[in-house]
């Protein structure tokens, strides 16, 4: 099954408080990718912006609200771009933004992000591997923290490793679920 990669900038983050999205970026291995800029939400007020979030990403709240797109339009946007895709992160924090911005968007469905380091055929790779597939998508980043380069690299990085090919991901598996697993296999 393909999927997409994605990318939340965040206005904090979590250890100053409860952040929103901010920016998310999506981007396939085939090199595809897109970004949009999230206008803060009304029920966001009194949440939490970090300087030091803002020096990281260089996105200020003035430019969120001159040139952020509407909850609901963003979500939209990614449910279309994202389609049938599984959507992978590399971080879990991926997945509590996305359902952020859907709940504040009135979409109780949101996307379902996988996170890379939750996947079996991530703890797969051989350290070597992963060494090299990293410097590889490094060599392909113009620049962190901005969410359309980060899901770029993570996209470039699966797609380095081999895992671009692979039909559906498996999530790790937690001791209790260990003996059916291993039957599937």
């Amino acid at each position: 099954m393909p999927f997409i990669a994605i990318d939340f900038e965040a206005s904090c983050l979590p250890r100053y408080g409860q952040s929103f999205p901010i920016e998310v970026g999506i981007a396939s291995p085939m090199g595809w990718s897109q970004s949009w800029l999230i206008r803060p939400h009304a029920s966001w007020a009194g949440w939490q912006w970090s300087a030091e979030a803002e020096s990281l990403h260089g996105i200020s709240r003035a430019r969120l609200e001159r040139e952020g797109l509407d909850v609901a339009q963003v979500a939209r946007y990614l449910k279309t771009a994202v389609g049938g895709d599984q959507v992978i992160a590399d971080s879990c924090l991926d997945d509590d933004w996305s359902r952020i911005l859907f709940a504040a968007a009135g979409d109780r469905h949101p996307l379902p992000v996988h996170c890379l380091a939750d996947l079996q055929e991530f703890h797969d790779v051989e350290p070597d591997r992963l060494a090299h597939a990293m410097a590889e998508a490094d060599v392909q980043r113009t620049r962190r923290h901005r969410a359309e380069d980060d899901a770029r690299w993570l996209a470039r990085l699966l797609y380095e490793l081999g895992l671009d090919r692979v039909r559906h991901f498996m999530p790790l598996a937690q001791p209790d679920e260990m003996p059916r697993l291993a039957a599937v296999r």
